[in-house]
């Protein structure tokens, strides 16, 4: 009997993780992505080379597909224009195969919550250009699987961190290692929600292999909130020296706007950072039956990557 076939588009670090957790699960994996290359993953993962905006090329890559896990996007400052027309050609492959359509997501189109938890039903009001456009793109989804075209889930994840997520190694764990100042957003003495991308990927394939689970919007199990002045005391204990921090505000991010388009991107996003902002997972960890792992051990295991990677730090 041939393993199920699960195919999923991106193959940065929440792709990859997805595929790990579907390899666990005994799954048949192919990852799809531009080159057709790429490297750290189990034995037996097929990539292909594809582009996700053709249509026509996702539905032939996904012939037989059980799941499709849309795990792909463009660059942050390219969201409004060429982020859904990305996400809509690989729901049309869901479609013409019959195969279980599952997103990743973030927190995006609720919006500044003003210091009040975040939960799957919390009202949608986005007030930034990426909050508007995550919020008309899961609308869609959930619109498709309620007229019977696609089957699909929705997880989502707040701000995550990780073994293979560079943006925030780069930030903060090797500069850290190296020294150096870490780079935070904001306030540091607000509390907020920090996801282990590593839990991000288990819940998407947990999405795609249990059938209770679609038609339905899923936080990530993560940790409980904290403020990224305890996050800098859970660091030093781990790379054993003091940490410095350097803290970006709006006025700053402009700043660095001039000269990094990502960058450009970060100034709508700081109401995140300068007040409360909390996810809270219970739905799925009540569901599901697993919670993430404590924040000293998740960062303990990033640290320790970071360590072996050999990249040098952003400062």
């Amino acid at each position: 009997m041939e393993k199920e076939l699960h195919v999923v588009f991106g193959t940065g670090p929440l792709g990859k993780y997805t595929a790990r957790e579907l390899v666990r699960l005994g799954k048949t994996v192919r990852m799809v992505n531009r080159s057709g290359k790429t490297d750290d993953l189990p034995a037996g993962v097929e990539i292909v080379a594809g582009d996700a905006y053709d249509a026509a090329k996702n539905i032939e890559l996904t012939k037989g597909a059980a799941a499709i896990y849309q795990c792909a996007q463009p660059h942050y400052y390219e969201w409004p224009e060429k982020f859904p027309p990305l996400q809509r050609a690989i729901l049309e492959a869901a479609a013409a195969n019959g195969a279980k359509f599952i997103v990743g997501d973030n927190l995006y189109m609720y919006g500044d919550p003003k210091g009040q938890p975040l939960r799957e039903d919390s009202p949608i009001q986005p007030h930034t250009r990426k909050g508007k456009t995550r919020a008309a793109m899961a609308q869609e989804v959930l619109d498709a699987h309620k007229a019977g075209k696609i089957r699909a889930a929705i997880g989502r994840a707040s701000d995550f961190f990780g073994p293979g997520y560079d943006v925030f190694n780069d930030l903060v764990i090797r500069p850290a290692l190296a020294g150096k100042a870490v780079n935070v957003l904001g306030r540091t003495d607000q509390p907020h929600t920090f996801t282990y991308i590593a839990d991000f990927g288990k819940l998407l394939a947990t999405l795609g292999t249990r059938e209770e689970a679609l038609g339905q919007v899923w936080f990530t199990p993560s940790a409980p909130a904290i403020t990224q002045a305890e996050l800098v005391k859970l660091l030093e204990a781990e790379v054993g020296h003091p940490v410095k921090t350097m803290a970006a505000g709006a006025i700053m991010t402009r700043i660095l706007g001039l000269f990094n388009k990502e960058m450009a991107e970060m100034p709508e996003m700081m109401y995140e950072w300068n007040a409360p902002f909390i996810m809270d997972s219970s739905k799925a960890e009540k569901a599901f039956g697993w919670q993430a792992a404590p924040l000293k051990q998740t960062l303990m295991e990033t640290v320790a990557w970071c360590k072996t990677t050999g990249k040098s730090p952003i400062y």
